[in-house]
């Protein structure tokens, strides 16, 4: 038992490096999660801000959930497009005649997205903290953030596998994540829900972004978070637990 679980460790090392890697060689990979969320909050920031009435003297502040989880919602779509690439030039297979745990594949795919999105979150906040972003929460209040925001993008990242698995083209493989990153705009993300006409508000208010958001934006200010840290844990429990079983029934068809 400890062998193959030694074994399986190992080989999903190798594999979540062999992605990273990828990663830091591919320009439009960086650009697409990384610089473009940046660049949208300093739009948002500069531009905007100053004719959006949020209720806050620090837009940012306001601003900045909202942003980190577009920047995961971009990233996961290169998971998809990943694990499409590989289906598609049988390196499933020919990793299949090694002796590799055939499970560590799909996980270095998962570790890789979590990793990938925990750096682009990071320097998305350090640009923040330049920008004026600033916060009275404590260690443990950042340490609930840290963990919603590895929910969402586990939960989402569950999502991606299957059409990285299933998809005829790389095109399809890709666009599932176009809804998911125009979703924080329908959402109390950028501006109050109540400032919305009312179909619009009341799709905003149940969805899972506003709940997420709204614990979010709670946490870092240091304010009480009530019911949306419950609701957006069941969201986020929620869509990684369903999407996990078609993503790993679609992993079984694949092998």
């Amino acid at each position: 038992m400890e062998t193959v679980q030694h074994h399986f460790f190992t080989d999903m090392g190798v594999m979540v490096g062999r992605s990273m890697r990828h990663i830091s060689r591919s320009l439009d990979t960086i650009v697409t999660v990384t610089i473009m969320p940046i660049a949208m909050m300093l739009l948002f920031v500069y531009v905007f801000g100053g004719a959006i009435r949020t209720g806050t003297d620090n837009y940012v502040n306001y601003l900045l959930p909202g942003i980190l989880l577009m920047a995961i919602a971009s990233g996961i779509s290169y998971t998809a497009f990943r694990l499409f690439t590989d289906v598609q030039r049988g390196l499933f297979e020919r990793f299949y005649t090694m002796p590799i745990s055939r499970s560590a594949l799909l996980w270095g795919h998962v570790i890789t997205s979590l990793v990938s999105n925990a750096i682009s979150v990071f320097v998305i906040i350090l640009v923040a903290l330049i920008m004026g972003f600033r916060s009275s929460a404590g260690v443990l209040p950042w340490l609930a953030v840290a963990g919603i925001l590895a929910l969402f993008t586990l939960a989402l990242t569950w999502v991606a596998v299957i059409p990285g698995l299933s998809a005829k083209t790389i095109d399809g493989a890709s666009a599932f994540s176009y809804p998911l990153i125009f979703l924080p705009f329908i959402s109390s993300a950028f501006v109050p829900t109540a400032s919305m006409p009312t179909v619009v508000r009341v799709f905003a208010e149940n969805q899972p972004v506003t709940s997420i958001v709204e614990a979010i934006r709670a946490l870092l200010s240091g304010q009480p978070v009530g019911h949306d840290i419950w609701i957006a844990l069941a969201w986020c429990c929620g869509i990684m637990l369903v999407a996990g079983f078609f993503a790993m029934k679609a992993y079984r068809k694949r092998v």
